[in-house]
């Protein structure tokens, strides 16, 4: 796990002071143990190395193939670089890395290399005598990488403030990219928040050189035939566990101790079950607890640990401890989201304890349907006539359920009977928004009608092939493209690179997640939360694990912004009313009418504009 950036002028010229140690500085946190550049005529690449795989200084970058031809720089893991090495035999490896593997598999197939790779990754290769570079992204999105391009100049790095280190990209907010970020809590592809500035998509590679510029999607999570019998369940459910097996086995693959995040939950404990069943290493486990016995969960896994015979470590913290790391964590955003507090604060806990590798549950509930929403849309198909209904009528009725605003549970009903059906491509985006459009309008000036987000543009390109989905994989392929991707996803990157930990999640294995989301639902549909995962890896799971109450901690943010938080929250509020695209004084009324106990505003509406001011102010984005 690491960081990389690169600066690529097309106009042949020595880079002299080329800004490429800035960029690697600015995401030092992200590979504390090496730092490496390579600069060649107007091209620099620079890396930030976490060593965890062939920890010696051979396996530094910036790397050169055997030829000299192609150099590298390269963020993540290739899990099975062992499989990938032994197609390739007549290279002359001399180092154990997958850093090698990687270079080798593209000077002899090209992009094609890419369909054999398995892992997280974001790397760029440097053609030396075609002059121009390759940069790809992995399959899930599980690691970022931004770039910025104005035909005569490349820029690329794996966080955003490591591009504007280099004063060649104006510190100016991208207004289109606002709308994603109120309406979902975080920025969608293309876009991010500094205009000029573009994520490459997940499963996508580009080539730039003199003059050209070619983007290709290599892999698209809604687009992967499964040749598989399904009318066995039976079969279908080994099949599961042969892959869950596989993935965890791959992300085990490692030179240094890896660990796991254990909460007790099905998603954490079935990881944690199969990493002893991969391996004849205790794993080492780590728990986050509370004193308070009725949000206390570290009961469970304890019984989970004892079970699998881990190394188990139980961490306590307080909810005064979040509060105590907050500004820590606000600062760790590369960029702005509602959420990742929480990771960040659990991130640091576990590196503390000494692991530089964890495993993660994230993506079980996106996988097995364990979101309320995997029902609810179920439900909605059933009553799919209400949208024969001429829209007149329809308008009438959702009229009448919320009038005057579509915030609430009535107000995302009003929206989705204003829609002319109920597919998956028009629903998502309701159910997953944090600010609705009106209240949007009413305290922005960056909605404008018709209304339609990155995230609706994007399911909407895709409609065609969601349709051909089993219902509940249609929500979990939505999930994937919008919030799993862009808010889950990023957040595990920046909150854990942020203390210098590689998080890994076995339920993000590209295999794994072909195969579930070609289960039809009569086989996924949950008859007790998550079932078809719990019934493929049984006896894996005991029962009081399984059938336990959810408890989970809810922090107090409603609380704790009236309270400790109100003058941290003013001061933002009050600067964020005077920018360019907020209606300051309905802003600031909505802060009041919060602060005075209104129901109708939620504490999540008012900390998206907590957290952009805060990020804005310490980035020096103008507006």
């Amino acid at each position: 796990m690491c960081g990389i950036a690169g600066i690529v002028r097309f106009k042949d010229q020595a880079a002299g002071d080329s800004g490429i140690r800035g960029m690697t500085d600015a995401m030092a946190h992200r590979g504390p143990d090496a730092d490496g550049f390579w600069e060649e005529g107007g091209v620099a690449l620079g890396h930030r190395r976490l060593s965890i795989i062939d920890l010696s200084t051979a396996a530094n970058q910036p790397f050169a193939d055997h030829s000299g031809r192609y150099i590298m720089v390269f963020n993540g893991e290739m899990y099975n670089y062992r499989e990938v090495k032994a197609l390739i035999p007549d290279y002359p490896f001399h180092t154990t890395s997958d850093t090698e593997v990687l270079i080798a598999a593209y000077s002899k197939w090209g992009p094609d290399c890419l369909k054999y790779f398995r892992g997280m990754y974001a790397f760029a290769i440097w053609d030396r005598q075609e002059k121009e570079i390759f940069i790809a992204r992995d399959k899930m999105g599980v690691k970022p990488l931004y770039y910025f391009t104005n035909g005569e100049l490349l820029l690329f790095a794996s966080e955003v403030r490591s591009i504007l280190t280099t004063g060649l990209v104006n510190k100016k907010i991208n207004e289109a990219a606002l709308a994603d970020y109120f309406s979902y809590q975080s920025v969608t592809h293309p876009h991010s928040l500094i205009e000029g500035i573009v994520q490459l998509e997940a499963g996508s590679w580009m080539r730039v050189g003199k003059g050209r510029s070619v983007e290709k999607r290599y892999w698209d999570v809604t687009s992967n035939p499964v040749d598989f019998d399904f009318r066995n369940g039976e079969g279908a459910r080994k099949k599961i566990r042969e892959l869950m097996l596989t993935s965890v086995e791959r992300r085990l693959v490692s030179d240094v101790p890896v660990g796991a995040f254990l909460s007790g939950g099905i998603d954490s404990s079935v990881v944690v079950g199969l990493m002893a069943a991969a391996s004849s290493d205790r794993p080492n486990t780590f728990n986050i607890s509370f004193e308070e016995k009725e949000f206390d969960e570290s009961h469970y896994a304890e019984i989970i640990a004892k079970k699998f015979n881990t190394r188990h470590t139980r961490l306590l913290l307080k909810p005064t401890d979040f509060l105590d790391e907050l500004q820590n964590a606000l600062n760790a955003m590369d960029t702005p989201s509602g959420d990742g507090v929480n990771t960040y604060c659990v991130s640091k806990a576990i590196r503390r304890s000494g692991m530089t590798v964890a495993l993660s549950g994230v993506g079980g509930d996106e996988l097995f349907a364990g979101y309320p929403f995997f029902d609810q849309y179920l439900q909605l198909q059933k009553k799919s006539w209400i949208w024969n209904v001429p829209g007149p009528l329809r308008r009438l009725l959702a009229n009448s359920l919320s009038p005057g605003q579509d915030q609430g549970k009535k107000g995302r009903m009003m929206q989705l009977l204003k829609m002319d059906s109920c597919s998956i491509d028009n629903m998502y985006p309701v159910f997953r928004q944090i600010l609705s459009p009106s209240l949007l309008q009413e305290l922005t000036g960056i909605v404008h009608s018709p209304f339609i987000t990155s995230l609706q543009k994007e399911l909407k390109a895709r409609k065609e092939q969601l349709d051909r989905l089993p219902l509940l994989s249609q929500v979990s392929a939505a999930e994937y493209l919008g919030y799993t991707q862009h808010t889950l996803l990023k957040d595990t990157d920046q909150m854990s690179m942020a203390v210098s930990l590689e998080v890994r999640e076995p339920f993000f294995d590209q295999d794994l997640v072909e195969f579930v989301l070609a289960v039809p639902d009569r086989l996924k549909k949950p008859v007790y939360p998550k079932s078809l995962l719990v019934e493929s890896v049984k006896p894996l799971l005991p029962d009081e694990v399984v059938f336990r109450r959810k408890q989970g901690f809810l922090f107090p943010w409603d609380l704790w912004l009236k309270n400790e938080l109100r003058s941290f929250c003013d001061a933002r509020l009050k600067n964020m009313a005077g920018r360019s695209f907020i209606k300051g004084d309905a802003l600031l009324s909505c802060w009041h009418r919060f602060l005075a106990g209104d129901k109708n505003i939620r504490w999540a509406e008012i900390w998206l504009f907590v957290v952009l001011e805060y990020w804005l102010e310490k980035n020096k984005v103008s507006c």
